[in-house]
Parts: structure tokens; C-alpha cells; sequence
């Protein structure tokens, strides 16, 4: 069998054996994690569906692990999308789609941000749970810089808190030092980009789930610690970090106590 390189080297994984070495395919990923639909483009191989749906199928798991939810709430409800080697912008690794409520990962380049573009995804669909004002295009992370978040549930007072936290300095008064390394990385690259309120959110997400001490998933999350990004101040600090860890762990863990009891 000949190598696929871009798809099996450099792939560091640390964690649990979830599928005992067993070969899986995306018709499982779709029915284990609660995905709407999976599309896989005409362009991956067969060789290459079973390659990615082993690495892929072990990144979610290490994300319902390290969250502690069950499998099938990394579907949304059943409102996401996946799509591998479809659905991609050009030149993207990975990408979003609010309009279809879209994961697309590039089948060469997309390793490494799946944590990023699920948090996208998660960013987008809890909006309307904390916001009466939202648009269906809306993520809740911008919304919160705008308004107070209308629904006071205890779990939505964890996530007030996280964004609390990404944007604003210890008086919440001023911008976080996260937040303004963000626009000096913005001033320097003349762009609008690192500073956006979904990508402040998204990239303190892959941080806290690339800090975890057990579980190590370079498909999941790469290019966090000791990157470029990272040493511009592209990333929370460590103890800007532990506090966001804290923070957002505790609000999927509670959430996923509910989630696993409405099962029952």
C-alpha cells in the first residue's frame, strides 16, 4: 500500500483507544457523533476515506473526552454538517459555514483545526440560546461585545463568564491584553482578522483543549504551543489560560451531566 503523506505524517496522538485499532468509516463518524449529514468530496480516494476517518473519528472522540460530553452532542443536535474534501474554500485548511452550518475540512490541509472550526460551529449555534437578537448568521461571542446576554440560565452565565474573560481585563472595564495583542497582530499584518471576536473565542477554545495534561491530538489541535502565533501573543498567556480552562471545562461538564441524564 503506498504512504499518503500529508495525511499520515507528523500526526502526534496521545489518549484513549476508543475503536480497539477497528477500521471505521464516515457512516460512523455521522451516527457516533450526531452529525446532520457527512459529505466526503469525489477526490478522496479510498484508500485516502479510510486513512482520514481513522484520524477523524479519533479527533472528535479526544474532543467529546476532553469536554466530557457524550459523542453524539458534538453534532449540535443534529444540526451540523461535515464535510471532508468538500465544501472548502480555496486555499482555507479549514472553514465554517454559518448559512449551511458547515465543518469542511481540506483533505490535505485541514489537520489541526478541527477544535477550531467546532468551536465555530458551537459559537453559532449557542447564539440563539443566549441572545433573543440574534440573526441566523450570528455568532454569540461578537453578539456578547454588543449586548448582555438575554437568557440568564446558570449554564449560559459560564459561557458570559468565558467571553468575560477573552475580552476583558480584571476591572472589566478595559480590553485584555489577549485582545490588544490581537490588534497590534491586526496593525501588523493590515488586516482584520486575529482581533475578531469569534476568532479571539475560537483560538482561546483550541488553547484550553490543546492544554489538556492526558489527551495530546495533533489532528484535533496543532500550531498552539510554542508556534509563531503563539509567541506574538496570538494565544492566552498560561495564566490567562488556566482561568479560561476552568471556566469553559466547567461549563461542558455541567452540560454534559444534563445531556448524559436526558438520555438515561
Amino acid at each position: 500500500m503506498s504512504r499518503i503523506p500529508r495525511l499520515t505524517d507528523g500526526f502526534v496522538r496521545l489518549g484513549p483507544d476508543y475503536r480497539f485499532e477497528d477500521q471505521t468509516d464516515f457512516q460512523e463518524i455521522k451516527d457516533t457523533f450526531g452529525f446532520c449529514t457527512i459529505t466526503v468530496g469525489s477526490w478522496v480516494t479510498p484508500q485516502e476515506q479510510r486513512i482520514s476517518a481513522n484520524l477523524v473519528y479519533d479527533a472528535l472522540a479526544d474532543l467529546a473526552q476532553i469536554l466530557e460530553v457524550p459523542p453524539w452532542a458534538i453534532g449540535l443536535n443534529g444540526t451540523l454538517n461535515f464535510a471532508f474534501g468538500a465544501g472548502g474554500q480555496r486555499g482555507v485548511q479549514a472553514h465554517y459555514e454559518p448559512s449551511s452550518r458547515t465543518l469542511a475540512l481540506a483533505k490535505n490541509a485541514g489537520a489541526g483545526a478541527l477544535a477550531h472550526e467546532w468551536w465555530h460551529a458551537f459559537d453559532h449555534h449557542i447564539c440563539k440560546k443566549l441572545f433573543t437578537d440574534s440573526n441566523a448568521l450570528s455568532f454569540a461571542s461578537s453578539l456578547w461585545l454588543q449586548t448582555p446576554i438575554a437568557n440568564r440560565h446558570p449554564f449560559n452565565l459560564h459561557l458570559d463568564k468565558f467571553f468575560k474573560l477573552i475580552f476583558l481585563d480584571d476591572t472589566g472595564d478595559g480590553p485584555s491584553e489577549y485582545f490588544l495583542n490581537a490588534k497590534f497582530l491586526d496593525s501588523h499584518y493590515k488586516q482584520f482578522y486575529f482581533s475578531r471576536p469569534q476568532e479571539l473565542s475560537a483560538r482561546a477554545f483550541e488553547a484550553c483543549i490543546c492544554n489538556n495534561p492526558l489527551i495530546r491530538n495533533d489532528f484535533l489541535v496543532s500550531g498552539v504551543n510554542n508556534s509563531k502565533l503563539a509567541n506574538q501573543g496570538g494565544f492566552p498567556n498560561s495564566a490567562h489560560l488556566s482561568h479560561l480552562c476552568e471556566v469553559i471545562f466547567t461549563y461542558f461538564k455541567v452540560l454534559g451531566t444534563a445531556l448524559h441524564h436526558r438520555s438515561d
